[in-house]
């Protein structure tokens, strides 16, 4: 009886195939408000002056906050086993490197 108590309070979240698949995003960029933040998801390609967004994800101040908390979270669990990630020097960090660690075209 309690097992059954237990499993009608749990959420079962789904995963089609395609979502599943996944979005590859290279930036990111997020706007506010005073009542949601929005995080746009951008796949930049080298030599290719224009990007669309590839998803967009709306949530309230606090998510966004969760959300905050989750990616630290999880990136301290990554560093602990696969050491400290880099931050790439020389350029800004909001902004993918436009060399995407390949040589530099030149004309």
């Amino acid at each position: 009886m309690e097992d059954q108590k237990n499993n009608n309070n749990q959420l079962q979240i789904e995963l089609t195939e395609e979502i599943a698949q996944g979005i590859y995003s290279n930036l990111a960029i997020i706007t506010h408000s005073n009542s949601e933040f929005v995080l746009d998801f951008v796949r930049v390609m080298p030599g290719i002056p224009k990007a669309n967004v590839k998803s967009r994800i709306i949530l309230t101040p606090e998510h966004a906050k969760r959300l905050l908390l989750a990616l630290q979270e999880n990136i301290q669990k990554y560093e602990t086993v696969n050491g400290v990630v880099k931050n790439v020097r020389g350029h800004d960090p909001f902004l993918p490197p436009m060399t995407f660690g390949g040589p530099v075209p030149t004309a």
